[in-house]
């Protein structure tokens, strides 16, 4: 019998150790994974007092298979939590099998590791507490109050990167299984390969792949749905069982597949909370750490002086629909790909894996979120850039090498 897999222990503080929690900041970040992480490290040195809050304490708890192009961990500098390289796909259907040689390589990495890193660059404070929501504000300055199971606290400025609850917006019915997300679970069984493979094959699912992450000596191997009614843990275990591993160290998640205002009730929001997902591929972290990356610059323009709360939101808003039109595309292509015929679904990705289509599909692919863009916030000494708020626009996009 395949083992259950233990959840999580969280190392969050308990009983005595949890005392009342209250107090005003400058800026307070909910949510302390890719996003929340990201947008503290932008704010490093600017002098503010950033608190950053999340339910567990910082990489304690993996939401993904941890996978991103190696040039994102270089342009970065996270390359030291990468655990294997990879540089061609290996995509499985029913009807045959296709390697692609990739024009640049993807990484899995340890999810711990880069968050411990992400937040060594960091001066921001950090508590362990669940975020309830808004709360009334108790003073007219233009603060917004959030209560947490520990109290409330305050800043002019906050950011909601947690998760695709989007927590601290004003609800809109968005729930599963009626709301634009895909359901994902993967197990965690040791071993090694390889291979960065993905299964396109509705005998695991209908509407969505199965895939296999290794990374070193563990291998990351699960089943996403593109419709959430679908429940993916009986062919989870069944691509595990296929591939000769164990059933242990479930994780699951709810996968956003649609954009959403970046910005509501002068709440800024980042990553999943934003949709910051791409469609198809499910991919999230490149884009939370993007997002994320380009909302801290914004916020420490305000807090350097340099641009009000109300302009900040309007440009990281620009930034964030300036994107719209990619992720449209993308899920257009996502809801195609359940209505090809099984017996097309081979011969089509055979012919889409021309050496020319692979390069031009997945460089653009690359530029939804180029690595550039986080190379560019910190000289080769790690010294902040100083940019004029005219002439270059902290969000825009620099040129893919």
């Amino acid at each position: 019998m395949a083992e259950s897999g233990a959840m999580p222990v969280r190392a969050t503080k308990r009983g005595e150790e949890r005392t009342p929690l209250d107090g005003a900041h400058d800026v307070l970040i909910c949510g302390a994974s890719f996003a929340g992480l990201a947008v503290a490290r932008e704010l490093a040195g600017s002098g503010a007092d950033v608190m950053v809050l999340d339910r567990y304490e910082i990489g304690e708890r993996q939401t993904s298979a941890c996978g991103i192009p190696t040039e994102w961990l270089r342009a970065a500098g996270l390359i030291e939590a990468e655990r294997q390289r990879f540089d061609s796909l290996v995509l499985h259907t029913p009807h045959g099998i296709s390697r692609y040689r990739l024009p640049w390589t993807f990484s899995t990495f340890d999810y711990r590791e880069l968050c411990q890193l992400l937040w060594r660059d960091c001066d921001a404070r950090f508590e362990t507490a669940k975020v309830n929501g808004r709360a009334r504000s108790a003073n007219g300055d233009g603060a917004l109050a959030v209560e947490t199971d520990r109290g409330v606290l305050s800043a002019p400025l906050v950011v909601d990167a947690l998760g695709w609850r989007r927590v601290l917006a004003s609800g809109d019915g968005f729930q599963p299984p009626d709301a634009p997300l895909s359901r994902g679970l993967e197990v965690h069984p040791g071993g090694s390969n390889e291979d960065l493979a993905v299964w396109i094959d509705r005998r695991y699912v209908p509407a969505g792949y199965g895939w296999s992450f290794p990374a070193h000596d563990e291998l990351r191997i699960g089943v996403g749905s593109f419709d959430p009614r679908f429940h993916v843990r009986e062919t989870t275990e069944l691509l595990a069982s296929d591939l000769g591993r164990d059933r242990v160290r479930y994780q699951g998640n709810w996968i956003p597949h649609k954009l959403r205002p970046a910005t509501e009730g002068g709440v800024f929001f980042a990553g999943d909370s934003a949709g910051h997902c791409l469609p198809l591929t499910a991919e999230g972290i490149r884009t939370a750490l993007y997002f994320g990356i380009a909302l801290g610059r914004e916020l420490r323009g305000v807090v350097e002086g340099r641009q009000d709360r109300e302009r900040a939101a309007a440009r990281y808003a620009e930034f964030n629909d300036s994107h719209e039109w990619k992720f449209r595309w993308m899920l257009r292509v996502q809801r195609l790909v359940p209505r090809i015929p099984p017996r097309l679904l081979g011969p089509l990705i055979r012919l889409l894996g021309a050496k020319r289509f692979v390069k031009w599909s997945f460089d653009h692919y690359l530029r939804i979120a180029p690595p550039g863009f986080a190379a560019s916030a910190h000289d080769q000494n790690g010294a902040r850039e100083e940019q004029d708020d005219a002439e270059h626009p902290s969000w825009r996009q620099p040129d893919l090498v």
